[in-house]
């Protein structure tokens, strides 16, 4: 007979009816079930729930139980500092920006009041923001992503785009706020979805400020900061970009903490890399980190070295093949484990 565990949950059996649930859209390795009416008996599944579900034991009596919030991890860090999980790369060009003079000071000349005003008005006006009442599985997705960081969760914006993306602003005196483009969210899963906001809430837990906006303004390309190329020298736009690069691996490990699976993390760089609505369910992780290693391997050579550096100088994130290794690598360490024997379990499930 087998044993199956729902949010906590140790279950006999292999049916469970299921009374005025909600499902949260994502899964692991299935898709969410179809359920059209308001109570069903299905087989059990890796499908998360949001409801109340009455189990049904072999030989026993019925016992109902009340999921009260169904989370994708299982526990969260109560005291969890920025420098717990903070990439030694990203330490060291935060270092070096910090000892540039008058960047800091550049940085907010050129995000100033208009430029700012601008940026707020051109995603509440384009995107749609979500709340309880509005796309309320998402603004479940980024609570539950925030709790187990141990942030005050940002506003959460969804915007129109068919470019797989997602960004945080952090302005001057206002809540921050993250954009996911639509067909970021068609391509992932609701638990790769929420890694993803759990590396934007990184970059919040990390308080990469104001270098991570000036930065965002740069990669996206969507605002024109008058007088900028004789404000700001190629070299220093490249230092920039070697500590958002840095930033992002950071961040990746951040969206560890929350998936509490590397294999998640993984498959959302795998389908940024080449991967779409379409080909998701043919995707192979194991692949892809086979392809990282070969990547490591081919550029460790001086030639290789130097046309990996010539291929990533103006790159905004690091390779997804990279960045797939370095969570493969980090997910695998002392300091990860660490971490983990530090959390609290999260008590998801009670009776009623």
């Amino acid at each position: 007979m087998a044993m199956h565990t729902v949010c906590g949950l140790r279950i006999t059996g292999t049916t469970v009816t299921i009374n005025r649930f909600q499902t949260l859209p994502y899964a692991s390795s299935t898709p969410p079930l179809s359920i059209s009416a308001s109570m069903a008996s299905v087989p059990l599944s890796s499908t998360v729930f949001f409801g109340s579900i009455t189990a049904k034991n072999r030989g026993s009596k019925t016992q109902r139980v009340r999921v009260s919030v169904c989370r994708a991890a299982s526990v969260v860090f109560r005291d969890l500092d920025a420098d717990d999980f903070r990439h030694p790369l990203d330490k060291q060009n935060t270092l070096i920006l910090r000892a540039i003079p008058g960047l800091n000071e550049i940085g907010k000349a050129l995000l100033g009041t208009v430029t700012e005003q601008v940026m707020l008005l051109e995603n509440i006006g384009t995107s749609v923001l979500v709340s309880k009442n509005q796309l309320s599985d998402l603004h479940q997705l980024m609570l539950e992503a925030a709790e187990i960081l141990n942030l005050d969760a940002p506003d959460l914006y969804i915007r129109q785009s068919p470019v797989p993306n997602a960004y945080t602003l952090a302005i001057s005196g206002k809540k921050p706020f993250v954009v996911v483009h639509t067909s970021l969210v068609e391509l992932l899963t609701r638990k790769e979805l929420q890694a993803v906001l759990a590396h934007e809430l990184g970059h919040l837990k990390c308080d990469h400020g104001v270098w991570l906006t000036f930065a965002n303004i740069l990669t996206l390309g969507a605002y024109s900061l008058p007088g900028l190329g004789g404000l700001i020298a190629q070299q220093l736009e490249e230092q920039l970009f070697r500590w958002l690069r840095a930033a992002e691996l950071t961040c990746d490990r951040a969206a560890l903490l929350v998936a509490q699976d590397p294999k998640v993390v993984i498959s959302v760089l795998m389908k940024l890399a080449g991967g779409s609505p379409s080909l998701a369910d043919q995707l192979n992780i194991d692949a892809f980190l086979e392809q990282a290693r070969s990547y490591e391997k081919a550029s460790s050579s001086p030639v290789g070295w130097y046309i990996r550096n010539a291929q990533t100088r103006q790159l905004s994130h690091p390779l997804p093949v990279l960045r797939a290794r370095e969570i493969d690598e980090w997910s695998r360490s002392k300091d990860y484990i660490s971490l983990l024997s530090r959390a609290a379990p999260i008590n998801s499930v009670q009776k009623i």
